[in-house]
């Protein structure tokens, strides 16, 4: 059994329970665990040649750019997902639980882990909403209980097993509202995130938390009135 450490992540976990939310939705990058495993993925497999040299080269000179505000996160988030594009998604969706579990698990926040149990425990509906590929994401949520039918990430479409640069939703800023309402039809009663590309999810929620907050949006949450949480 996962358990929370401190009082104060326990207090944390109380204090969303006692609000008792019926849908729940999590960004996952910086706010269940430390670090982006999207961007960490990105450079392992473009490491260890798991894409074409041509294709290397690319994404590199791309992402160079993305980092000097020549791309948009959008567009960024898109790209990271149709370079894929001819791979069989089985042997990329291996590569991406191989990356996650040898480099993340040790990241995840034990009190984030543990409030999607007790929420899940609840009856809560827990969903998981990111602009990282969704290969990633699921092998992220295996170790948080999330079926991959409540993963909103990153997406392509899939034909006859193989990937395709055919983009089907990139859920980051006014993306992730639009993929909640879109798929799940409903805003959330509990909303968790922690840069400014999750402030429009937060908005739609009924409770907001801003966990482990980049400034930008520890100060939208302060001007709101958003729960502000910092990991232990």
């Amino acid at each position: 059994m996962i358990t929370t450490t401190t009082p104060k992540s326990a207090a944390f976990v109380e204090s969303v329970l006692r609000l008792q939310p019926q849908l729940a939705v999590f960004d996952c990058d910086g706010t269940l665990w430390s670090g982006d495993a999207g961007e960490g993925f990105f450079d392992w497999e473009l490491k260890r040649g798991v894409l074409s040299d041509d294709i290397e080269r690319w994404a590199r000179a791309r992402y160079a750019d993305y980092k000097a505000g020549k791309v948009s996160e959008d567009d960024m988030c898109g790209e990271m997902v149709t370079i894929h594009s001819g791979l069989a998604e089985s042997d990329l969706q291996r590569a991406a639980q191989q990356f996650f579990d040898q480099n993340f698990v040790s990241r995840i926040f034990p009190e984030m882990r543990e409030l999607v149990r007790r929420l899940q425990d609840s009856d809560c509906d827990v969903w998981a909403v990111s602009s990282t590929n969704e290969w990633v994401i699921r092998a992220a949520m295996k170790h948080f209980g999330i079926d991959e039918r409540k993963i909103l990430a990153a997406a392509v479409k899939i034909e006859d097993g193989r990937i395709t640069d055919q983009l089907m939703r990139v859920p980051s800023g006014a993306g992730k509202p639009q993929a909640i309402r879109d798929v799940i039809k409903k805003d959330p009663d509990a909303a968790f995130g922690n840069s400014r590309w999750d402030a429009d999810m937060l908005a739609i929620a009924r409770h907001g938390f801003a966990v482990n907050p980049n400034p930008d949006l520890e100060t939208m949450a302060q001007a709101r009135g958003w729960t502000i949480y910092r990991p232990q």
